[in-house]
């Protein structure tokens, strides 16, 4: 059983930066591709990035192309979300998520995808 725990919400004024982490444990993190979804109260979940098993591929959400980036360390054990030119509508539960991969390029967008969640970390974007 892999254990995700988000980190590193909050409120943030509209054109500023939050970069969140998620701490995996559990499992061989490098056997896993990682994604990251969000969800805002009334609105269903909402794919934002994902990332490989080893980071050379990526895929993101149209709604954050060119303002997120994701990336992984694996000596770490930690993928990470860095958030530039926030805006409100960006205010949601930000959940990361692991799915097991062989050793391909595909990072996954569909939520079905993925085999673990964390508990999500709430970021907030005032305008």
């Amino acid at each position: 059983q892999a254990h995700l725990v988000e980190s590193g919400g909050g409120l943030v004024q509209a054109g500023g930066s939050l970069r969140l982490s998620c701490g995996f444990s559990g499992r061989t993190f490098n056997h896993y591709a990682m994604g990251w979804f969000r969800q805002a109260p009334g609105k269903e979940r909402e794919f934002v990035a994902a990332i490989n098993w080893g980071g050379g591929s990526t895929d993101y959400g149209d709604s954050v192309k060119g303002r997120f980036t994701i990336s992984r360390d694996n000596a770490k054990n930690t993928v990470y979300l860095q958030m530039n030119s926030l805006k409100p509508e960006d205010t949601a539960v930000y959940y990361c998520a692991a799915r097991p991969t062989i050793y391909n390029d595909i990072a996954y967008p569909r939520a079905v995808e993925y085999h673990y969640w964390g508990q999500g970390t709430q970021v907030t974007v005032s305008s």
